[in-house]
């Protein structure tokens, strides 16, 4: 029995290797603000938020399948938050059940019967929160977990398992059959049901009625560590067999926990965004290579969660096209803007709504950012050959359908030289499918980039006019001149 709310056929693993370069995503993108916005303080939220984050899916099927299973989180959030609860304390009250002597087989037999009775009344509580909300779920996944619950887990079977459970506590004595084998060894050995009070087995009547019975003496030390040895023995595999059903289900619990975790952080996200008055939509992923992006009010949600005001989105019309280009004023919205797309792609591939009015993309292969990086007196290298590294280390990993982010790259030379190496660089990515966003303030790399064939290729600026949003335009300089003033000589106030 497994939750499957995050994958049709498989479970999600917290363990899943994080990729390649994913400490300059999350720093360039201020990821740690999204998932902290996600978590509000619970460290277990904070982790899904992270692995879920950094390992986006590609297969629009899949994406499609976590994106219902959100939309019904939304619509239902109290009960899934207290889903979510339940799971929660069944699998923190089994992690404090101590375990018993290792080895000890009546210690672990103990044990895994406590868990079972506590979790026979979890699952009694889960019972409880489904009914009411039969109908209200409409997706895949949260339609089978309900229909599971509410069908193979009824009160008629908890209550079967509880009384099944009391008979383990052998309170009138363990019987067992067992035939004589080479040397007038015990061998294939068998539990049968145990006395209950005041109703002996037929078996045990029998053996009481033939007389072969031996007691042992009170001070008799060895016949009672033989006879503890001969019980541990008698109960191994009952205790094996009861310790695998109370892992089976505590497995269960904790992988609802773990499930339902990534969908609350999301409502949290859901619920702090609305109280802002800012817009969300479940996006349109299409397939890889497909070439789409098209977004309506996009905006960042790390500075929006950053903000107590207001943010700006911008609307893209980028179908087919392979380069974005983006210039203009300083303190425009550029590197905002850069951060929404590369924010808006992670969400879209883990299932999460994005930060959009609307907002249509092909699958990325995979996002990379090469973002400037402040002077590092430490290297023993050159700025510029820093930057060269740090790109050669994103094409190693890049496939057609990949998204790179840049920027301000190449900034550490003279724009001639700067302009050049960019060129070259992003005409080659270009040219293998690769999509680029580039922000800059080489404007002989921008003037070159636009007197090429148009096809393919978005230019989009920034002004104060604009109140930080970017339109199409022809590439502008870096900035105003009353801002190359002020920076050369001062203010002239």
């Amino acid at each position: 029995m497994r939750p499957r709310l995050m994958f049709a056929d498989g479970d999600f693993d917290l363990r899943t290797p994080e990729p390649a370069l994913a400490a300059d995503l999350v720093a360039d993108l201020h990821l740690e603000t999204l998932w902290a916005g996600m978590a509000r303080g619970d460290g277990r939220l904070f982790a899904l938020a992270r692995a879920a984050t950094l390992t986006p899916l590609r297969d629009p099927a899949a994406i499609a399948y976590r994106q219902e299973a959100l939309d019904d989180c939304l619509r239902n959030a109290a009960a899934v938050r207290a889903l979510h609860a339940v799971a929660d304390a069944a699998a923190t009250a089994e992690e404090k059940i101590i375990r018993g002597p290792a080895g000890s087989s009546e210690g672990l037999l103990n044990r895994s019967v406590r868990v079972l009775e506590l979790f026979c009344g979890h699952l009694r509580e889960l019972g409880r929160l489904v009914a009411p909300h039969t109908h209200g779920f409409r997706s895949a996944a949260f339609t089978r977990l309900l229909t599971v619950i509410r069908t193979e887990l009824d009160e008629e079977y908890l209550r079967s398992v509880e009384t099944f459970l009391r008979r383990f506590d052998f309170e009138h004595g363990i019987i067992a059959g067992a035939r004589l084998g080479e040397g007038n060894k015990g061998i294939v050995f068998r539990l049968h049901e145990p006395p209950g009070k005041g109703r002996p087995s037929a078996l045990h009547r029998r053996l009481k009625k033939s007389g072969l019975t031996y007691t042992l003496p009170g001070k008799y030390e060895e016949g009672w560590r033989a006879l503890n040895a001969f019980r541990s023995r008698l109960l191994g595999g009952v205790a094996g067999a009861v310790s695998e059903s109370a892992d089976h289900i505590r497995d269960f619990f904790r992988a609802l926990r773990t499930e339902l975790g990534f969908y609350v952080g999301c409502l949290n996200l859901a619920e702090t965004l609305s109280r802002r008055g800012l817009p969300f939509c479940l996006p349109e992923v299409r397939p890889p290579g497909t070439g789409v992006f098209t977004a309506h009010e996009l905006y960042d949600p790390c500075l929006a969660l950053r903000l107590d005001g207001p943010v700006t989105g911008n609307d893209v019309g980028a179908d087919g096209i392979g380069l974005i280009v983006v210039t203009g004023a300083n303190r425009g919205g550029k590197s905002t803007f850069l951060r929404s797309v590369g924010a808006a792609h992670l969400m879209a591939q883990c299932g999460m709504f994005v930060p959009a009015r609307s907002f249509s993309a092909a699958a990325a292969e995979g996002v990379f950012t090469h973002f400037k990086r402040e002077e590092d007196r430490s290297m023993t290298s050159g700025k510029l050959d820093e930057e060269l590294a740090r790109m050669s280390g994103i094409v190693d990993r890049l496939r057609p359908g990949s998204l790179v982010l840049c920027n301000e790259s190449f900034m550490s030379t003279n724009e001639r030289e700067g302009s050049d190496i960019a060129d070259e660089i992003v005409g080659a990515l270009t040219g293998l499918g690769v999509r680029v966003v580039l922000v800059t303030h080489l404007h002989e790399f921008a003037r070159r980039a636009r007197a090429e064939p148009p096809d393919g290729r978005l230019f989009l600026t920034a002004g104060r006019e604009g109140g930080f949003r970017l339109r199409p335009g022809v590439p502008s300089p870096t900035a105003h001149a009353s801002e190359l003033y002020a920076r050369v000589f001062g203010s002239r106030d």
